[in-house]
């Protein structure tokens, strides 16, 4: 059996002994370490992702290629959020679930989307990763994927948010970053709140 260089065992080394004065320095820095902890600071917990899915919010797409799986997500199954993205260039929305196991995040930018556009055709940029794995497949550019957006319905509880439903068609595949793979969406259909706040 090989043995992966990565996880050899390394050789143990004589332990070499202190001289009595390291040794009294080593204990007064760490006499120096001990200080009182009731008046630091506690380090916050990460706050937990707010998911901006309603019970209408559904996405529904077939994959290809490096990943071939069919998605049906509600608002249930995913998470959803949305940013506008920088000097008011249109809005990028994501998406993110389980497939077999692992968290795939669809992430959709709409850079010529404007608040209140509806029957539009708009060009599309897709990017797909599977969560902790360091793999990335993105859209070339702006001429190979665009969306449709069909309707924004503004939400009846004064909160601004709307109500964003587009299909989506790319004509070619998402190549990975950094590798030779590729994976393909041909058409996806996605629902989703959207906070475009103030223009």
């Amino acid at each position: 059996m090989k043995v992966n260089p990565l996880f050899e065992t390394r050789k143990k080394r004589p332990i070499a002994r202190l001289s009595p004065t390291l040794a009294l320095i080593s204990l007064a820095l760490l006499c120096a370490c001990e200080q009182d902890q009731s008046n630091l600071i506690p380090i916050a917990a990460p706050a937990a992702i707010s998911s901006s899915c309603n019970d209408n919010s559904a996405l529904q797409t077939i994959l290809y290629g490096v990943i071939e799986t069919t998605i049906s997500w509600s608002g249930s199954d995913m998470i959803c959020e949305n940013m506008r993205r920088p000097a008011g260039q249109g809005i990028r929305l994501r998406f993110a679930g389980e497939v077999s196991g692992e968290q795939l995040a669809l992430i959709i930018a709409l850079p010529e989307l404007r608040a209140g556009q509806e029957g539009v055709e708009t060009a599309t940029n897709v990017t797909a990763t599977v969560e902790g794995s360091g793999r990335f497949f993105t859209t070339p550019g702006l001429d190979s994927c665009w969306t449709d957006v069909r309707s924004q319905t503004p939400l009846q509880d004064d909160s601004g948010r709307v109500e964003l439903h587009g299909e989506l068609s790319c004509i070619a595949a998402l190549g990975e970053v950094n590798g030779n793979a590729s994976l393909s969406i041909p058409s996806m259909s996605f629902t989703t709140l959207v906070e475009w706040g103030e223009q």
